[in-house]
């Protein structure tokens, strides 16, 4: 594993060196230190909790179980587990139609973090775009993100994106998701590389490691 997307005192990402390039964040508030789709690496676990007391795990998404149940226990905190609002909390929950997803909005700091909604990885991505619509979601994105300008953009499957070019790319993707579906289906990965990359409930047990 390696830490990626660094935003200084506000947190950072860590990334698994695997196909499915998943990625976990930890973010720093005034209310505490939230880790966001954990997988567990004590070495990013002990950076989040130099960075303040840690104040729980959010699940953005119902299948993406990796390490969450677990260091929540460990660390005696609440697993909020794709949560419908976060109060006392500076994050914006987003729905995520078609499945349990949401994404979150960090107004201050112009943060939007995804779970599979977006990614950054081949699976996602299209020539050379830096953000890519899920593959099941293609012909149907979720535009509501469009009402979005973040800074950071950062995802659940590859490094984040950072500076003026996170608007940029993140309205890109949604506004050629249907023509990258068509791209897709005659020049991207196959089924069985998008298998082995996204999220399902076929690899939820690999997703626990």
């Amino acid at each position: 594993m390696r830490f990626c997307d660094d935003l200084d005192r506000h947190g950072f990402s860590w990334i698994v060196g695997e196909p499915m390039t998943r990625t976990s964040h930890a973010l720093a508030t005034g209310e505490g230190v939230w880790l966001i789709d954990p997988v567990d690496w004590p070495e990013a676990i002990d950076r989040a909790s130099s960075l303040g007391t840690l104040a729980g795990v959010i699940q953005l998404l119902d299948r993406h179980n990796r390490d969450a149940a677990h260091l929540a226990e460990q660390l005696g905190v609440p697993h909020l587990r794709v949560p419908q609002s976060l109060p006392e909390t500076p994050f914006e929950v987003i729905e995520i139609k078609r499945w349990q997803e949401i994404a979150l909005w960090w107004p201050e700091l112009q943060v939007l973090v995804a779970a599979d909604a977006l990614g950054t990885n081949r699976v996602f991505t299209i020539g050379d775009d830096r953000i890519g619509v899920h593959p099941f979601l293609k012909l149907t994105p979720p535009r509501r993100l469009r009402a979005y300008e973040p800074q950071h953009v950062l995802v659940g499957h590859g490094e984040g994106v950072h500076g003026p070019e996170a608007t940029i790319a993140l309205h890109r993707a949604l506004s050629r998701s249907r023509l990258s579906a068509v791209t897709a289906s005659s020049s991207g990965p196959g089924a069985g590389e998008i298998a082995a990359c996204v999220d399902s409930s076929s690899v939820a047990g690999r997703e626990r490691r």
